[in-house]
């Protein structure tokens, strides 16, 4: 099943329901084909503060981060991982011990006391949300003053290589509608968060094939739009044409626009 191209226009359960279910269905082989994931939630680990007793995994996946978050902030610390899908927490639960408490839930109603959170930690779960407001008003009710979010999501020009290479002159084909920088800037600002800092980077990560640039992508859950109808030989011929013409010494790219947020309740 794809999930829609466009998340940011939609809002309705329907939308909610499709998300969890592509990251369920994805649980057990995110680990091994989310590397490039992994490696942008490294630039992420790198600015934890020295210490946090509750802390908030938003987004948590198959639990990898909530588990270093957990052995990080030992001994005392109470690790929270929250996700939508249940088939990622089946699998955090299967597979990490419990230090961590597993809840399933929507970022938009977040199941937790106001004002409790010192951190909230998110890699790469925001660009998923259509309503950005409303998570931004959770994350702030949930922290307690002086409480951090630390999150990683992603802006325009994220698998530009692969637009390019789905493309076609009577189907231009679509990615996910990822929001500006400085919608997640107004955002952050609406919710009343006092500090609010945003930074840009362009991380690359290289193929060997087609094959498994678009195994890194559905491996994961993240599907992306590809032309509309049957996709045929012709079409698959195509894409392989147009993304080898973009390949380097190391591989075919995959280019993604990150950006790291850190605010200040």
């Amino acid at each position: 099943m794809n999930t829609p191209a466009l998340p940011h226009a939609a809002t309705s359960d329907d939308w909610q329901r499709r998300v969890a279910h592509a990251f369920s269905r994805a649980a057990d082989n995110y680990e091994r084909l989310a590397t490039a994931q992994q490696a942008m939630g490294e630039t992420l680990w790198a600015r934890l503060p020295p210490r946090a007793a509750s802390v908030l995994d938003l987004g948590c996946g198959p639990g990898q981060w909530s588990q270093r978050l957990a052995e990080h902030f030992a001994p005392d610390a109470r690790i929270v991982g929250l996700d939508l899908a249940r088939g990622m927490l089946e699998v955090a639960r299967r597979d990490h011990d419990d230090r961590v408490q597993w809840v399933c839930g929507n970022a938009t109603a977040l199941p937790l006391a106001d004002g409790r959170l010192e951190l909230v930690f998110s890699n790469l779960a925001l660009q998923w949300c259509p309503d950005l407001d409303a998570v931004m008003a959770e994350l702030h009710r949930v922290l307690r003053p002086g409480g951090q979010a630390l999150i990683n999501t992603l802006g325009p020009g994220t698998l530009a290589e692969v637009s390019h290479a789905w493309q076609r002159p009577d189907h231009p084909a679509a990615l996910l509608d990822f929001r500006q920088r400085e919608r997640y800037l107004e955002a952050a600002h609406l919710a009343g968060f006092r500090r609010v800092a945003v930074a840009a980077s362009r991380p690359r990560f290289h193929y060997v094939d087609l094959a498994a640039v678009m195994a890194s992508i559905k491996g994961i859950g993240a599907q992306v739009s590809r032309p509309a109808g049957h996709l045929t030989r012709a079409d698959l011929a195509r894409a392989r044409r147009r993304y080898e013409s973009l390949r380097e010494p190391t591989g075919l790219p995959v280019t993604y626009h990150l950006l790291t947020l850190e605010l200040v309740r």
